[in-house]
């Protein structure tokens, strides 16, 4: 019998040790699934953009009558006709479509209704616009010079879409957010230091490249404005609609179907404002379904950053104090981050998982006349985790000390002061460590050109509210009732095995239903809320179910309701606590010495992510993290020239393959005392981060080799193997 609390209750289900089968698998795997750009709508016209050629420029003058006067064109809609109109998640910056200048090559300035994407594409060749250029600011310090141009002058007068306040002020008006905090005496503590280290690190821009791009479609009906998108937080979208374009939040219906991907880069949406004008004009659906070249050189890429380290050690190597710089290349528009700070807020804390008794962070977002930085799968950690794991690995080297015994020495242990001021109530993370230098074998001696490298990562689990309802009919079914999408993490799959398992039921007895902005209001899928915050919700709701069932079980109830009765429950859940998932990577590499090429050979994760849900779906969450961390490692660099996108297809931007993943192991070391449902914690943005910081000190530790740059190429290996 599974056990049980003093009340009954399921202290652990068996269903959750038991692989799941995902609600989602058939109609993906079959193709029966509907995407947004699937969805058939009568009479639908196609959107088509004219964007900028320039980074920075003046627009003079817009001709459209050729446009107009182009058969099958329905409406052409300038700057002038939406002037005044900003969006964004947060702060309101970015243009619905450009009326005075353009900050960045893509920005839009036009945009066309037609009969067929093909008549669309020809009308915006034929609209002619005159540009007077103007100064690019493409590097962030330039940007922050005393004489740098102001890229936004108006921007007191931008809509900051929090409710509790106006945006935070900035040092420097090209600033998008800025902050700085410290605890302890720093120095105090960097004058007591037996040493004091100092280092530099650059990361690019990396594209989520998740396989379906963005697409929406609207249309008025009544007085609603109807919206299908690839958004994965359609209340989030609703209301900046709502705030953008002068309507009230009750007139905006979002629903977002099937997501094929997210990563974090569709919680910004651009697209969706200026179809509603089309649609307006017109009468009539319009959609937009983004070419992948658009998505690649116009969308919200992770932003690169430049972080500075200094950190004070003592004799033996134990962390006194430490300091971080980071600058972080926001682009044109700070639209696409939905923090208060308008950071991203993972790049503000370095060296997480240790033990820093004092410590001072500097972090800014900075606007340039670069594409626009946005959120992407644990924004900011990967960044800062990769700056502050090869700091230590290089703090420890000119000590003679082992990078795993610097670890061990600095390793957070219960109670310990962090780098955020606040003690370590989290998983054993030198547990952790431990045991991924045990499976890597650390202590084997290796051949030449062999060398391990170990990182640390924690991430928080993540916040927020949501409202889940429970349906049980007299078929013995169970439907329940979310806001939630599922683009591909299994949200659903999660929410039907919660269910399942505290109302002792086959899990295919439980249905969920995905509901539209129609319904109780739901935060979306980010920032490693679903497991905690939906699960948490399906967790009371179904508690509350069963309090309903008194002493009957599921079928009972089902068989004494009537054909057309129904017994219902719904439960709001607010995950306020404060929980971490933790992770310890160990990866082995091989480097050739004559041209500097990397070859991943193997690679450990030690994992704790508390009670585990999905077992397959965890499993697929660490895989895809550690391949996506091996991308930023070796080979993904959203490069710019003249800040234009180079590389404007998959095909040019290097993503990894199957032929680059190592063997790979994970290891759960788990007490299951997470915050989240049956002890749970969230896994999807744990992974990725520390795989370039343990590639990288690996890369040192067979080659004597040190990049500081993303990604590790082996033309940058070779160079520093050459260097005087």
């Amino acid at each position: 019998m599974p056990p049980r609390d003093g009340r009954g209750a399921l202290i652990h289900p068996d269903l959750l040790d038991r692989p799941e089968r995902r609600i989602d698998g058939d109609d993906k795997t079959t193709g029966a699934a509907r995407y947004t750009a699937d969805l058939v709508v009568p009479r639908v016209l196609e959107a088509g953009f004219v964007r900028s050629p320039y980074p920075h420029a003046r627009i003079v003058s817009i001709d459209a009558e050729r446009a107009r006067a182009l058969d099958g064109v329905r409406t052409v809609l300038t700057g002038a006709d939406v002037r005044g109109q900003r969006l964004g998640r947060r702060l309101q910056d970015w243009p619905v479509l450009c009326w005075d200048r353009v900050l960045f090559i893509g920005d839009r300035v036009a945009a066309v209704a037609a009969d067929t994407r093909e008549i669309a594409e020809e009308a915006v060749r034929l609209i002619s616009v005159e540009y007077e250029e103007l100064p690019a600011l493409l590097d962030v310090e330039e940007a922050l010079r005393g004489d740098a141009p102001v890229l936004h002058p108006d921007a007191a007068s931008y809509r900051f879409l929090e409710g509790r306040g106006e945006r935070p002020p900035v040092p420097h008006p090209n600033h998008q957010g800025h902050v700085a905090e410290s605890h302890g005496d720093v120095d105090a503590a960097f004058a007591r230091a037996a040493r004091i280290f100092e280092h530099e690190f650059t990361t690019p821009r990396i594209h989520q490249a998740a396989l379906e791009p963005r697409a929406a479609i609207v249309w008025l009906e009544g007085d609603r404005v109807r919206v299908v998108s690839t958004n994965k937080a359609p209340f989030n979208l609703r209301d900046q609609m709502a705030a953008t374009l002068g309507l009230a939040k009750e007139r905006v219906v979002v629903d977002n179907g099937t997501i094929g991907g997210d990563f974090g880069g569709k919680g910004l949406s651009t697209d969706e404002f200026v179809l509603y004008h089309l649609a307006k004009a017109t009468g009539r659906p319009v959609r937009a379904i983004t070419r992948y070249s658009d998505e690649l050189t116009t969308t919200n890429p992770r932003h690169s950053s430049r972080i500075r380290l200094r950190t004070g050690v003592d004799a033996d190597g134990r962390i006194l104090a430490h300091e971080s710089h980071a600058l972080f290349d926001g682009g044109a528009y700070a639209a696409g981050k939905p923090t208060v700070r308008l950071l991203v807020e993972g790049g503000v804390s370095t060296l997480e998982g240790y033990r820093v008794p004092a410590a001072r962070h500097e972090a800014a977002t900075v606007y340039t006349n670069n594409v626009p930085g946005g959120h992407m799968r644990a924004p900011g950690q990967p960044q800062n985790v990769f700056a502050s794991e090869s700091h230590l690995d290089l703090i420890a080297r000119e000590l003679g000390i082992a990078p795993l015994e610097m670890r061990r020495r600095n390793i957070a242990r219960a109670g310990d002061l962090t780098t955020t001021g606040e003690p370590w109530h989290g998983p054993d993370l030198g547990a952790l460590l431990d045991r991924a230098a045990d499976e890597i074998r650390a202590e084997k001696a290796r051949p030449a050109g062999h060398g391990i490298g170990f990182a640390v990562g924690v991430r928080h689990v993540g916040r927020g509210s949501t409202t889940i309802s429970l349906r049980l009919g007299p078929d013995g079914t169970v439907e329940a009732r979310t806001g939630v999408g599922d683009q591909g993490g299994g949200q659903h799959t999660l929410i039907q095995r919660i269910v399942a398992a505290t109302l002792e039921i086959d899990p295919a007895k439980v249905r969920v239903r995905r509901l539209s902005t129609e319904g109780p209001q739901d935060p979306g899928i980010g920032g490693s809320r679903v497991t905690p915050v939906h699960g948490g919700a399906a967790l009371a709701a179904a508690r509350a179910l069963k309090d309903k069932l008194g002493v009957r079980s599921v079928a009972e109830a089902a068989r004494a309701l009537a054909a057309d009765e129904a017994l219902e429950a719904s439960a709001t859940f607010d995950a306020t606590a404060v929980d971490h998932g933790a992770c310890a990577h160990a990866i082995e590499v091989a480097v050739d010495a004559e041209t500097g090429a990397v070859r991943v050979l193997s690679a450990v994760l030690a994992v704790d992510v508390g009670q585990v849900i999905n077992p397959v779906g965890l499993r697929g969450q660490l895989e895809g993290g550690f391949v996506y961390g091996l991308g930023m490692a070796l080979t993904e660099d959203l490069a710019l020239e003249d800040g234009r996108v180079r590389a404007a297809n998959l095909g040019d931007y290097k993503l990894p393959t199957i032929a680059d993943v190592p063997p790979l192991r994970i290891v759960h070391l788990s007490d299951g005392h997470g915050v989240g449902p049956y002890g749970a914690r969230s896994a999807g943005e744990l992974v990725n981060p520390g795989v370039p910081a343990a590639v990288a000190n690996a890369v040192q530790d067979a080659s004597g080799a040190r990049v500081h740059t993303l990604p590790i190429t082996a033309e940058r290996v070779w160079r520093v193997l050459r260097a005087p």
